[in-house]
């Protein structure tokens, strides 16, 4: 068998890497040994030389793809040879392909395909026609074409047989690979896709508008455009041309494109005067509008497609990232509202340990208005379960909800007591879940909801692996992607940041637990039924006395797992059993023991890393060891912390230019950030307005969650649109009259739609006057119309 021409998979993947093929090797090996990315990046570092976990998921991807490649250059190479048509030119040009694209524009004239006018030509008789056309344009074709007439087969006259002719040449010009490479390459930088609105759909598509009448070249259309266009057309209102360069003078004289040339040049077509010049070129035009333009339509189509998928896959990606991994409000009695008005608002109180402990509906809004009766009860409850924490729910009566917790503090300030404002985002996914049946079996669907509040306040990431992370809404048209292209992404991200922070086994969920690396949906559920049969796990050991935890398993998880207070203080940590024997000499030498060298740093900075390699552990893992056991089972999320919306402002209405507000980052998209500033509204921070230098990524300044300080630039009640800017000396762009007017760098084109009401899971409803830091949980791009 031939050596493919591209090279090794591991030798491709190093060089888009920058790194060895060797560590490309070890890091196959061990992933296709059913390794996980966390373990590797943690606990092999020795292997791959340190590959760390986004080189690893890169690596894991571009291996997918690849062998995927392999894949279909086999069976492409299987159809050519049954065809008996694969020669030794042909081979090589297969097995040259570096990407799914060229493979299959080399494979293009050998694909089995439905029978076209070509093939009936040619079984006609007429390829000598043509061939004979192109070599040597001299002849005139009518008198050449008489000599192919022939009834029987099909070919009445001499001008059926230049239509023949002209069929196979115009399949040969649209199936030649390198011509149509270069071409669809020539079209992608300097075309532009072209939106306008289909007649009489204005009115229904005005959240369209901005694309009614709308042009711009395929390279500078950002992520949120494409995908904003395709779902105009899809929902039938929209009309999109992928045009191959910009149009022309319509009062200029017709001339041929430059791809029109491009093909002429390829096979010597060439106006000289000859009789059958003008007929070749004709055909030349008729394949460049019937055939190459379609296929480099629908290519460059898919390609536009998939690179807007791919970064709002990544722009979901990082933003589920930041929110999974925002500030715990840590182990402490929390009272969750879940806000409502006919309905009331439910009311549940948990534990530290986020047990639930307490439930009750209270009727403080209309119609009931029982105000005095639901602050006593609140008050009775924070009282009997030592509660420190209020989450209220961002829904329908959130800001009604709000003004009840601050009458609750007001009135009682001996409970000590903290609003805080959580995102409901997935909470009704949440409530409705096989998993709620089970964990919360005992409670109403709607009571449930409440619960999720609270714990989503002292756990965001412990509470919302409980849900499919699709549903948390933090993501640009996250509806148009493509399901498993974003469900791995996804999945990769809340696998590595479950890992990256690590579980306590005693206390995690089975959805949390299967979250951990080596640990299946099952498996999972058997450490919990472990759990409760035999009570807590007193050692990483006894892990492997669980129904199906075998020896892989174990490896993949015992590091991510936490053993608080248990035989071993090195179970508290995150380093891995199999090191245990390192830590033991580091004790040795240290002249104490374990739990004595844990936390001290005086001794750990005296021992030398050096001396502790070996065979088995290099210098990384020892460095690791060393860091971990100065500051054991460190969680890497930041501080809890609050942002205080400015009292009175409370509506759209409430917003004045020029106004200095405290807010809290809802979402990142590529264009700017949305930013929470107590209105029941968020506000859209123009990438323009982040800061003085050039931003290329919002995420470069802020992240979902961050709080910041922002000033209003503008404010459009009627499209409830909100401009700000984190540059506090930014003064709001005037009119020609001196009115205050949008601004040109943070309106129209980049905002595209303007934020829409909050939607909790009952609707619209105002907004509280404080939210934490872990506000991420917000759903900032759905409600603007772009998730």
């Amino acid at each position: 068998m031939t050596t493919p021409l591209v090279g090794s998979i591991e030798g491709r993947i190093a060089e888009e890497l920058g790194v060895r093929e060797r560590q490309v090797r070890a890091a196959v090996e061990l992933l296709d040994g059913g390794a996980t990315v966390p373990f590797v990046a943690r606990y092999r570092k020795e292997a791959t030389e340190s590959l760390d976990d986004a080189q690893l998921r890169t690596l894991e991807e571009r291996l997918r793809y690849l062998r995927e490649l392999e894949e279909r250059r086999t069976a492409v190479l299987d159809s050519v040879r049954e065809q008996g048509k694969l020669t030794g030119a042909l081979e090589a040009s297969i097995r040259a392909a570096d990407t799914k694209a060229r493979l299959e524009d080399v494979y293009l004239p050998f694909k089995p395909k439905r029978r076209t006018k070509a093939q009936t030509a040619r079984e006609a008789g007429l390829g000598p026609l043509a061939e004979g056309l192109l070599a040597d344009p001299s002849v005139e074709p009518l008198a050449a074409a008489g000599a192919f007439v022939d009834a029987d087969k099909g070919v009445a006259d001499p001008q059926a047989a230049l239509d023949g002719a002209r069929a196979i040449l115009t399949e040969r010009f649209s199936e030649d690979a390198d011509l149509i490479g270069e071409l669809r390459e020539r079209m992608w930088t300097r075309g532009r896709v072209a939106a306008k609105v289909r007649a009489g759909k204005e009115e229904a598509g005005a959240k369209f508008a901005d694309y009614f009448d709308f042009a711009e070249p395929f390279t500078a259309l950002p992520s949120h455009r494409v995908l904003a266009m395709l779902r105009g057309e899809k929902e039938e209102v929209l009309d999109l041309a992928l045009e191959p360069e910009e149009p022309r003078d319509p009062s200029a004289p017709p001339a041929p494109t430059s791809y029109e040339q491009s093909i002429a040049a390829r096979f010597g077509i060439a106006d000289r005067g000859r009789p059958a010049d003008k007929w070749l070129k004709d055909t030349v035009r008729w394949a460049w509008r019937t055939r190459v333009l379609v296929h480099l339509g629908i290519d460059l189509r898919l390609r536009l497609r998939t690179a807007a998928e791919d970064e709002a896959v990544r722009v979901f990606a990082a933003n589920l990232r930041d929110l999974l991994l925002a500030a715990p409000a840590g182990t402490r009695a929390t009272l969750g509202l879940d806000p409502g008005f006919r309905t009331g608002v439910k009311v549940a109180v948990v534990d530290s340990t986020g047990k639930v402990v307490a439930t009750d509906v209270i009727h403080p809004h209309v119609p009931q208005n029982r105000w005095d009766a639901s602050v006593a009860t609140l008050a009775r409850l924070a009282a009997e379960h030592a509660v420190e924490l209020v989450a209220v729910g961002n829904g329908t009566a959130s800001r009604e909800t709000d003004k009840l917790a601050g009458d609750l503090i007001a009135r009682h300030p001996e409970l000590k007591l903290t609003k805080v404002m959580v995102s409901e985002a997935g909470a009704s996914v949440y409530s409705a879940s096989a998993f709620a049946s089970q964990e919360l079996p005992d409670l109403d669907v709607s009571l449930r909801g409440a619960v999720s509040i609270a714990r989503r306040l002292q756990d965001p990431l412990a509470e919302l692996v409980k849900i499919d992370p699709r549903s948390i809404g933090v993501g640009q048209y996250q509806h148009d992607l493509s399901e498993v292209k974003l469900s791995r992404s996804l999945d990769a991200v809340v696998e590595d940041c479950v890992n990256g922070v690590g579980v306590d086994v005693n206390t995690a969920s089975a959805p949390l637990l299967a979250r951990v690396s080596g640990i299946s949906t099952g498996l999972a559920e058997n450490i919990v039924s472990h759990r409760d049969a035999h009570g807590p796990f007193r050692s990483r050991t006894a892990l492997k006395d669980v129904s199906r935890l075998g020896p892989k398993a174990y490896e993949q998880c015992a590091g991510f797992l936490r053993i608080r207070g248990g035989a071993d203080p090195l179970d508290a940590s995150s380093v891995h059993p199999e090191a245990y024997p390192v830590v033991r000499r580091m004790v040795r030498a240290s002249g104490g023991e374990v739990a004595a060298l844990i936390g001290n740093g005086t001794a750990l900075r005296s021992l030398r890393p050096d001396d502790f390699v070996d065979g088995t552990f290099g210098l990384p893992t020892v460095t690791d060891i060393l860091r971990e056991l100065e500051k054991p089972g460190r969680d890497p999320r930041p501080a809890f912390r609050t942002a205080t919306f400015k009292e009175g402002v409370e509506k759209l209405s409430d917003l004045v230019t020029g106004m200095v507000l405290e807010g809290v980052v809802t979402n990142v998209a590529a264009f700017g950030a949305f930013v929470d500033v107590g209105v029941h509204q968020d506000g859209l921070v123009h990438v323009s307005a982040m800061s003085k230098t050039f931003v290329k990524d919002p995420r470069d300044v802020v992240k979902p969650g961050d709080v910041v300080r922002v000033k209003v630039l503008d404010v459009d009640a009627v499209r409830k649109r909100i401009s700000l800017t984190l540059r506090l000396d930014d003064e709001a762009p005037k009119g020609r009259d001196g009115a205050a007017r949008p601004s040109r760098e943070g309106a129209a084109r980049e905002g595209r739609r303007a934020p829409q009401p909050r939607q909790g899971r009952g609707g619209g409803g105002s907004r509280p006057a404080a939210q934490p830091a872990n506000g991420a949980m917000a759903d900032a791009l759905r409600r603007a119309g772009l998730g």
